[in-house]
């Protein structure tokens, strides 16, 4: 939902926090003012943005938290859609390691009825392990990104219950994931 990054913000105590923000939204009256409070780097979506990607790199690596959707936009459906490339490439490019987090209860449509009925939303957020991305280069990068992709996704869906899961609810990376939370 729309309050996904906003939750964020409140719970990571940092001032350094590196947050891509959809271009579509820098002259918006609300999300535009956030963003620039924030320092946003502003993101074109629908291609490989590789101006906003060094910017992002730059500044990880003077020690900035990345925070980013690897969906790159909101699910209509309220569950795991398919992440972007993206997410993997600053993950194996930057070195640094990943840390999955799941945020339910910040559905928009939830927060609208809430809001209407004046009913306190219950927003959960759930951290999981911190792990490595490596993708080598050359040949199978591009499949390798996509494994990487889907590495970071299934352990955001191992965070969730099992009605957000969406397209990765029947992975076999996830499956694993889960038995192995269940022997634990």
């Amino acid at each position: 939902g729309r309050l996904d990054t906003a939750v964020l913000l409140c719970v990571i105590d940092r001032e350094d926090i590196i947050m891509p923000v959809a271009e579509k939204y820098r002259d918006h009256p609300i999300f535009g003012a956030i963003g620039r409070a924030a320092n946003a780097i502003w993101l074109n979506r629908f291609e490989a943005d590789y101006a906003a990607l060094r910017q992002i790199l730059a500044r990880m690596e003077q020690g900035g938290f990345l925070v980013i959707a690897p969906e790159g936009t909101r699910s209509k459906t309220e569950a795991l859609q398919e992440a972007k490339l993206g997410v993997a490439f600053l993950a194996s490019k930057s070195g640094y390691p990943v840390l999955p987090v799941a945020v339910t209860g910040t559905e928009d449509r939830c927060i609208v009825e809430n809001l209407k009925r004046f009913r306190r939303s219950k927003i959960v957020v759930r951290g999981g392990d911190l792990f490595t991305i490596e993708v080598p280069k050359g040949k199978g990068r591009e499949q390798a990104m996509r494994e990487a992709t889907d590495e970071i996704m299934c352990r955001i869906g191992a965070l969730l219950p099992e009605k957000y899961r969406g397209v990765y609810a029947d992975h076999p990376r996830l499956k694993e994931l889960l038995k192995k939370q269940e022997s634990k």
